[in-house]
């Protein structure tokens, strides 16, 4: 029976999904801070003594995969498992992948590399059961026309930003200056901490919410079969859903070094003393959720405040790539001021900067993502498409390992850096100049479908802060 008590007008089943979340996000951002630290470090330091550029190339394809597997997930979950019993059975793997990753060295000895393939692999298909099916159950607390629904998802998404902006300063800091492998360890036990709230207030707060595969309900329920042949307008429409997925592989591939040749900046060449402290290197990623919890509510009463004058999708993706292009010209400036001398340390300002407008171009370009597949996505095609983003999102994590390993191990690391970071900026500062001059097109091709007007202001924010706070389009 789900316990029907309430906390600030939203059941208590929503607060657990949140707390859920937050604490796999937790362990999730807490790891991908360490990895390709610890994949570098020296054998002395217990790490792998990876070179950079093979360090670079795996966390691309497990970010890669990290986007593509979860379309799986949801097909298991709709079909076989129901979504509660996938996110248990995620939280399960993912719990067992980071306790993998936290066997320490001296206990494996020879079999360090193996152990760390098993434990991605675990965190791999535990994201796959797990993270997809979150969103949905949240979705399934409130009915289509209860007002509450986007205040929900604000809340929901808030989580994840938290946990998102603690664990690099909880895990960053004991895995990167203690032991990475007790960092691995946090993680494991912040996400088997969610996994534990949910097995045992599952039942008593979500009821039988999940437990049932959609696919079969949707069979008892004779739902339609949409079988007609799409109009101009949904073709138009699904065009341009294709076209700003393949944009937005530029956008992806320059917000992905942050926890890849950003990292590797912070910890090589960046000053980190502060008042007699040294930073961790693993504290700049809490950066972007730290800006998305301050920001996200500012930007999204901004856009309100427009009313008829806020810009349409392409004109707010434009701006987007222009701050991701500012972000990289920020780190072109850093790199020159070191005149390639690998002994020089810039400020930790530099990343500060590059961190703040990246954020700033992630809240302008958030609620084009998904939430524009929903407004403009032919039914029939909507699960199709929402692959394709999902595809040119993983597409891109993996050119951005790719692009940030050619900064090599060699002397000239810095130059090379400064060769990739400019090439970014240049790419970003075309790709906002394609998509503005495209604009007119792709906004008749949306055919009055891009939803930007909104009677009641309030329910605008609400909706506006829940969609740009989605961390990394999850």
């Amino acid at each position: 029976m789900t316990q029907q008590t309430e906390i600030l007008g939203y059941s208590k089943g929503l607060f657990l999904l949140a707390n859920t979340d937050m604490w796999e996000r937790f362990s999730y951002y807490g790891m991908r801070a360490l990895l390709v630290l610890y994949l570098v470090a020296a054998t002395s330091n217990n790490g792998l003594a990876w070179s950079t550029v093979d360090a670079l190339s795996l966390y691309g394809t497990f970010t890669m995969l990290i986007y593509i597997m979860p379309l799986f997930g949801t097909w298991i979950a709709d079909h076989v498992l129901g979504q509660r019993k996938a996110i248990i059975y995620g939280g399960f793997l993912l719990t067992f992948g980071y306790f993998t990753l936290a066997v320490p060295s001296e206990f494996i000895q020879g079999l360090e590399h193996q152990f760390l393939y098993l434990g991605l692999l675990l965190i791999l298909l535990g994201n796959m059961l797990f993270k997809a099916n979150m969103s949905g159950l949240v979705s399934g607390l409130f009915k289509e026309d209860d007002d509450r629904r986007h205040g929900g998802f604000t809340i929901f998404y808030m989580g994840i930003n938290f946990g998102a902006f603690i664990s690099p300063l909880i895990i960053g800091s004991v895995g990167e200056t203690i032991n990475w492998h007790y960092g691995f360890a946090i993680a494991g036990v912040g996400m088997l901490i969610g996994l534990t709230m949910q097995i045992v207030y599952g039942k008593l707060y979500l009821g039988e919410l999940g437990l049932a595969p959609a696919a079969k309900v949707a069979l008892k329920k004779q739902q339609p079969i949409h079988t007609a042949p799409l109009t101009k307008d949904e073709k138009d429409r699904t065009k341009v859903i294709i076209l700003m997925s393949v944009f937005s592989i530029i956008f992806w591939v320059g917000f992905a070094q942050a926890g890849g040749l950003f990292t590797i900046y912070a910890s090589e060449f960046t000053d980190r003393h502060l008042i007699g402290f040294e930073v961790p290197a693993t504290w700049f990623q809490a950066l972007n959720g730290l800006f998305i919890i301050l920001l996200a509510p500012v930007i999204a009463s901004f856009w309100v405040k427009l009313g008829d004058k806020e810009p349409e999708a392409p004109i707010k993706f434009s701006i987007a790539m222009v701050m991701l292009s500012i972000g990289f010209l920020v780190m072109v400036w850093a790199t020159y001021s070191q005149g390639g001398d690998e002994s020089v340390k810039v400020s930790m300002l530099f990343l500060v900067f590059a961190f703040l407008f990246h954020t700033l171009a992630e809240l302008c370009l958030s609620p084009i993502g998904l939430s524009m597949i929903g407004k403009l996505a032919p039914v029939k095609l909507t699960s199709l498409l929402i692959a394709v983003w999902l595809f040119c999102t993983a597409l891109a994590n993996k050119l951005a390992g790719f692009i940030g390993s050619l900064v090599g191990d060699s002397e000239q690391q810095v130059e090379n850096a400064f060769t990739i970071f400019s090439s970014i900026a240049i790419a970003g500062l075309v790709t906002a100049l394609i998509v503005f001059l495209l604009s007119n097109k792709l906004i008749n091709w949306m055919h009055g479908a891009q939803g930007k007007h909104c009677d009641d202001e309030e329910q605008k924010l609400e909706e506006e802060v829940a969609v740009v706070a989605t961390h990394e389009g999850m």
